[in-house]
């Protein structure tokens, strides 16, 4: 099989691009070159990514290790968390922080001790480092074609952000797509990884990633936001090294997956609480890198970044990382005090930033909180721990990834041509930037409406916690959802309302247009094929992760979802169709006053003019961020540290 060599290629080939990008200058001709090259890239990426899911398929979709006795590989692994934390130990005394360089100082010299001096065991020598199956593949597919997809958007989005929207940042674009290109390079070794240890370098790595493509316009709030996302994140990455030389010194081991097993066989005895104590610091990590409450300011910080950073981190690559590592996790978390406690901060997560996206108008934002709130409830899945909740939460993850990175390119478009992001500023989108607010509309509508992919799959999340006896979390779900639908029918009722002012001029790239029309079509594929990726792919991960399958809803049920699905498409155009001809005699409303030929406005009893606005309502006094986040962060990170005491309390 080939798969020795395309699996090296997926992480080294965007690395070699990224040394290649950066050295690439940035002046008009140059900038050509550097648009061929990521087109070049990016789909040479994508056909390795096919390649892969080829070469596993002729394998009979089986799981399969490759790569043990990497002895050399595994040193170079150290050299690469020395230079991160010389990086970050530079960039963190240059910008005054001095004291966020330990949290990369630490890890590091801890890791290179238990590499130099720690046990040396024929398991820990014989384990694969490489692990691919039906979870890995996902994750291969939405990092591949997802994250090139949105590398191809940028080429012509940073061209307008320089250009159109901030004109005052200095241009970068060489260290702009060489992070990018590491970003995607480090996110392959992440899912392909099965050694903890070499999951430890890439998990520093998309941290110190994600912290320079938020502080890229090196503004104050950006070089604020960043160190709050590299913070954030290394402290994660200090509870998983722990949980690395906790489960080196009990087991001689450094397999993932071998961690799960030693788990699920030693229930009953004295060892499994022992196991569970590094089961909960990783876990614990992952909460980090999911910006869950506490940690969920670091993402919404990240909306200072260019928008397809923010697509990046928060469809493709980062969050989804945190909640890769949970769905491994699941069944070794399922019925104890660490599933608990990791399904708790889940939905509390989810029914907090529903309510505070309510209060949001900036659509980056609402994105942001809408992004949190969904990996709310993944987790939530996730720490619940059986084969139905995490049917819903892959689903959740797939339809998450496709259309939060649909939304995120949309919305960039959308404020380089408009000026603003601002979701009142999108008022009669449809009739203004028709191609942008249709696939606006197919991304909002994939979020929240019945009966698209991911309200079906909230739905699932709920019958799964219903089955379990979850009085807590339904509430979370059943409360979650609802704001949910709240906020995003306030958006599309925006995008779809008539308005009398003219077109805007749609600077959207012609590369822009491809990825976003690429992501619309994707979602609505992924809609239509539900039944078709229920049986084929999820069914035989659950059996991976669980040995038993589980399917929430019966077969019969998805056939006539995809069927709504048609209908809900095609009602709209038949009604245009037999409309458009129709002579309609339209009287002005009445507002109030003396109409002024026009409904943009009126005059009122005191002859003064007034201007017809219509606007939403946001709650921001009563569920603003300011008013909400700190309790409920206090909150949350009590709860944590009282059942991690609990938990290793009760190893010892």
């Amino acid at each position: 099989m080939f798969g020795e060599s395309i699996v090296p290629f997926l992480i080294i080939f965007p690395l070699v691009v990224a040394l290649l990008m950066l050295v690439i200058p940035v002046n008009e001709k140059a900038n050509k070159v550097r648009r061929t090259i990521a087109y070049t890239s990016c789909s040479l990426i994508m056909a390795g990514v096919c390649a892969l899911v080829f070469d596993w398929g002729m394998g009979g979709f089986k799981p399969i290790s490759l790569f043990p006795n990497t002895l050399v590989c595994d040193h170079l692994t150290l050299y690469a968390e020395v230079a991160l934390a010389v990086v970050v130990t530079y960039l963190s005394f240059k910008y005054r922080r001095a004291w966020v360089s330990l949290l990369s100082i630490v890890p590091t010299v801890a890791i290179g001790w238990l590499d130099l001096f720690g046990p040396k065991t024929r398991i820990m020598d014989e384990t694969p480092r490489i692990y691919i199956d039906h979870l890995t593949i996902l994750m291969c597919i939405i990092i591949g074609i997802i994250g090139s997809l949105i590398i191809i958007y940028a080429v012509g989005y940073m061209h307008g952000y320089h250009h159109y929207s901030h004109a005052h940042v200095k241009d970068r674009r060489n260290y702009f797509f060489m992070v990018l290109f590491l970003f995607i390079g480090a996110m392959f070794g992440f899912v392909l990884s099965d050694s903890l240890t070499w999951i430890q370098l890439f998990w520093e790595t998309t941290s110190v990633c994600s912290f320079l493509l938020i502080g890229y316009t090196r503004e104050e709030i950006a070089i604020k936001n960043s160190f709050r996302a590299l913070w954030m994140n290394l402290l994660g990455g200090c509870a998983l090294t722990i949980a690395i030389i906790m489960y080196v010194f009990s087991t001689g081991d450094v397999s993932l997956q071998h961690l799960v097993q030693y788990v699920l066989a030693g229930k009953g005895t004295e060892a499994y609480a022992m196991l569970l104590i590094p089961v909960t610091l990783i876990a614990f990590a992952a909460l980090t890198k999911s910006a869950q409450l506490p940690f969920s300011t670091w993402l919404l910080g990240a909306m200072v970044a260019p928008t397809p950073s923010s697509a990046l981190l928060h469809s493709a690559t980062m969050v989804k990382a945190g909640i890769y590592i949970l769905f491994r996790l699941a069944p070794a978390m399922s019925g104890n005090l660490t599933g608990v406690m990791i399904s708790i901060v889940g939905g509390s997560t989810f029914l907090a930033t529903s309510f505070m996206a309510i209060a949001q108008s900036d659509g980056k934002k609402v994105l942001a909180m809408s992004t949190l709130s969904n990996l709310g409830l993944m987790v939530a899945c996730a720490g619940v721990g059986t084969p139905e909740t995490l049917w819903a939460g892959v689903f959740l993850m797939i339809f998450h990834a496709v259309s939060k990175s649909l939304l995120f390119q949309d919305i960039g478009a959308t404020e380089n041509s408009l000026g603003s992001r601002d979701v009142e500023a999108m008022h009669g989108l449809l009739y203004r930037l028709p191609l942008l607010a249709i696939c606006m509309f197919i991304g909002i509508t994939g979020m929240y409406l019945a009966p698209f992919g991911m309200l079906i799959s909230k739905w699932s999340a709920l019958c799964a916690a219903v089955d379990e006896g979850n009085i807590l979390l339904v509430l979370m779900i059943c409360f979650g959802s609802a704001t949910t639908s709240f906020y995003w029918t306030k958006w599309l009722g925006k995008i779809i309302a008539k308005t009398n002012e003219g077109p805007v001029k749609d600077i959207t790239k012609p590369n822009e247009k491809i990825s976003i029309v690429i992501h619309s079509i994707m979602m609505v594929a992924l809609c239509c094929l539900f039944p078709a990726l229920t049986q084929v792919y999820v069914t035989p991960l659950l059996m991976e992760l669980f040995g038993e399958p589980a399917q929430v809803l019966p077969t019969g049920v998805l056939y006539l979802l995809v069927f709504l699905i048609v209908f809900v498409f095609a009602l709209p155009a038949i009604a245009f169709a037999f409309s458009k001809n129709m002579r309609a005699n339209q009287k002005l409303a009445y507002m109030s006053g003396i109409n002024t030929g026009k409904d943009e406005g009126f005059v009122s009893s005191f002859g003064e003019e007034k201007k017809l606005v219509l606007a939403n309502y946001y709650f921001k006094d009563r569920f603003g961020q300011r008013k909400l986040m700190l309790p409920c962060q206090i909150t949350i990170f009590v709860l944590i540290v009282v059942m991690m005491c609990m938990i290793i309390g009760g190893a010892f």
